[in-house]
């Protein structure tokens, strides 16, 4: 009987913790000095990362669906969805997300130099017949109602054209710019 009680208490322990939530928060000044509030959560069963950045006009939510191998960002202040399909050679894993975020947060001065720059075409890329199917429904629920541009990696930032970007992802760790790819 002890031996049950003692497996009982373990696997609620690991269970609990290998199928929980996890949720990083870090608070950071800006330039202007006013802070940023970034939220990570992670969902090991769904095998996603959320993040929430809440900086008035410039806040974002960005998700890094594993499972599905896509990231979409919704931009607030611009009302529209970028999704872009995972590239896992520049994209962490959710394992290294996660030590990223545990090591910010116990130093509270790291940076990385992980920055991924993201161009669209607001001519050419909205896409307009979205298989939800495809992108899963975490990402559903961010961009169902608004329009989804589909976005892909720019090897340099002067790939991109008019220099209208967003800011999304996890500032100062793993930093992505959204850019519109109009060349005026």
């Amino acid at each position: 009987m002890k031996i049950l009680v003692v497996f009982l208490v373990a696997l609620a322990i690991f269970g609990t913790q290998s199928h929980g939530y996890e949720v990083y928060n870090i608070i950071s000044p800006t330039d202007n000095g006013g802070p940023i509030q970034e939220t990570m959560t992670i969902d090991n069963e769904k095998n996603t990362a959320v993040i929430n950045i809440h900086a008035g006009s410039c806040s974002s939510t960005t998700i890094f669906d594993y499972k599905h191998g896509y990231i979409a960002s919704r931009v607030f202040s611009r009302k529209a969805c970028y999704i872009l399909k995972m590239n896992h050679k520049a994209i962490p894993a959710l394992d290294q997300l996660k030590r990223y975020i545990f090591e910010r947060q116990a130093l509270n001065n790291m940076f990385s130099d992980k920055y991924i720059w993201v161009k669209y075409n607001p001519l050419q890329s909205l896409i307009t017949n979205v298989d939800w199917f495809l992108f899963g429904s975490p990402i559903r629920q961010l961009c169902e109602h608004i329009p989804l541009y589909k976005g892909e990696l720019a090897e340099k930032i002067h790939d991109t054209g008019a220099g209208d970007c967003a800011k999304t992802g996890l500032l100062g760790i793993l930093g992505i710019s959204i850019c519109s790819d109009l060349h005026i």
